[in-house]
This record gives C-alpha cells, structure tokens and sequence, in this order.
C-alpha cells in the first residue's frame, strides 16, 4: 500500500468528541471570566461607595472645624438673635446677626429654606458660618465673588465688625487704630441630601448652597450619600465640653426666646451620621439592614442598592476653644 492509503482523517464520533470537548473548556473559561468581571465590578462599586462616604464625611468634619472662625473678632460676648435667622436671607442686617450663631441647622427637614432645592425629604439640613483663614490680598487666597468680613481690635471701637459685598465699604482699623484691619471672604455653607445629582437621575447626593455676592450657588459634592443626620453637643456650663447631645438645639431643654439661640451658640461638638449607598444596584441583592442615626432608624429598604453608615465625632474648635 502506498502512504496516501494510510492517511485517515477523524471520524464523526471523534469530531463530536472533540467539539463537545472543545465547548466546555470553552464555557468553563466563559464561566470564570463572568464571574471574575461581576466581582470585579461589586468590588468597583464597594470601593466606590467607600470613598464617597469617607469622602463626604472628611469634607463636613474639616467644615466644622472650621465653623466660627472669625479671624481677630471673638463672637462670644455678641447678642444672639431674638429669632433663628433664615440662611438664605443676604440683607446685611441678617448676615451681620447671623455671626453669634456659627453653626445652625433644620432636623429632618421636610422642606428646605427658599436658596436650596430638590431637598430629599426626612435628611437634615447643616450651616455653618466662618471667615476664610486667609487674608484678602496675600499670595494664594482666592479673591472670588464673596461676601466680605472686617473685624476690628481697636481699643476705641472693641468688638466691631462689618460684612459687605464691597471691600471699598470696609473701613475699620487694627490694634493701632491706624492701619486698615485686615479683610476676609465671608463664606456661609448650607449642606443638604439633594434627590438628584442630575435632574432625574436619581442618584441621591450631598450638596451645598454657597454664598457668593449676588446669592447663593448650589454645587453638587459627593453622589450616593442617601441619609445625613447630625447631633449637636450643648455646652451648658461654660467648660467646652457638651453635656447634652440633640438632634435640635432649638427645642432643647422646651427652650423659649432667645435661649433657643443661645442653644445653638453653645455647640460644641457634633456626631455626623452618613449613609451611603451604592450609585448603581446590585444583581439579585436585597438591602434588608436596618440603620440607626441621629435617633432614628432607616431601612430595610428591600432594593438591589448596598449601603454603609459612616459616623464621626467632630470638635468645633474654634467655639469650643474660646471657652476653655
């Protein structure tokens, strides 16, 4: 025989062997790669959700860090309010009351004051008033389209300070009663849960309002951020230490008047609650976790979205601070 005679090729039963072979390698690697790229994307959206909910509370902690810093002016001996001033209010009368008060806030809001929108009902609503840390005029602090803050120390004239959309109306003077005293951007900050990061989207999301020369802008900060519930600590002896913890200073106590006000100067500490939630649901995944915050629980929800609740325990310095 001849060496073509000997040359066979495979029969049916063997190529159906080696397709049905061939197929479950195939989806064997198909199955392991499925997988691999579903864990890899939950692994994305956890590390996601991690960040936005880390992220949104390191930005409210530094804020409150911050709330009442006045630079020269001690706002410790000025006469608070006979009422809660409206945070959206920009006549100067309201901005310039508004300094007794650094911190001030609406639990559970329903509504939100007229400057903000798409509130997402039951989350809490934080503002804080400060002067920027920096002086107008020195290298690297942003000039912007703030409003302005002057605090004078002049013997002559203790405890004066003025807030204008103007630096040319500023006109008080230093230690020396000479120099020009130096002149800060006055930043009040309204930060809110928003229904939406894009109208529509549904994506709940950390906003603030923030107050510039011609009103306030709102500016979309952190996405996911489903609950936002905050406890303040009352100083009530005069130490710089809390001694009560409320979700609203302004009915502690069954307060009346202006003790209501003087509720909320005397905030010294704050316990942030953040709930975050995943922007995107999860396959075959059923939030049924209960969460408690600020007093109040929240859940099972029942949907695909994983959350996670943040907590943090702030100081205000600078209130604080002058107390001790």
């Amino acid at each position: 025989m001849n060496s073509q005679s000997r040359i066979k090729g495979f029969s049916l039963i063997e190529l159906m062997v080696g397709i049905a072979l061939g197929l479950l390698v195939v989806a064997g690697v198909g199955t392991i790669f499925a997988n691999n790229y579903k864990t890899r994307t939950e692994t994305e959206k956890t590390n996601l959700q991690i960040e936005n909910g880390r992220y949104a509370t390191q930005l409210l902690t530094d804020e409150i860090h911050m709330a009442g810093y006045y630079g020269e002016l001690d706002p410790t001996s000025l006469t608070v309010p006979s009422s809660l001033p409206d945070p959206c209010d920009i006549t100067n009368a309201t901005l310039v009351s508004a300094v007794a008060l650094p911190v001030q806030g609406v639990n559970d809001a329903a509504a939100g004051p007229s400057c903000i929108s798409d509130l997402k009902p039951g989350t809490d609503i934080f503002v804080d008033r400060r002067a920027s840390s920096c002086v107008q005029g020195t290298p690297g602090c942003a000039g912007g389209s703030y409003m302005f803050f002057q605090a004078s120390l002049c013997s002559t004239a203790p405890g004066q300070y003025l807030i204008n959309a103007s630096t040319a109306s500023l006109n008080l003077t230093a230690k020396d009663c000479a120099t020009t005293a130096d002149i800060r951007s006055y930043r009040t900050n309204i930060y809110f849960v928003a229904k939406d990061d894009q109208p529509g989207d549904g994506i709940p999301t950390l906003k603030v309002a923030e107050l510039g020369s011609a009103g306030f802008t709102i500016t979309p900060l952190v996405e996911g951020i489903d609950q936002f519930q905050i406890e303040y600590g009352i100083d009530t002896n005069g130490d710089s230490i809390p001694d009560a913890y409320t979700s609203d200073p302004g009915t502690y106590g069954g307060c009346t008047g202006a003790q209501c006000q003087t509720n909320w100067r005397n905030v010294v500490t704050a316990k942030l609650y953040v709930l975050a939630r995943n922007t995107l649901p999860t396959g075959g995944f059923s939030d049924t976790h209960v969460y408690t915050a600020g007093g109040n629980t929240y859940g099972p929800f029942n949907d695909a979205y994983k959350r996670h609740l943040y907590t943090s325990l702030v100081r205000l310095n600078n209130v604080a601070g002058r107390l001790e």
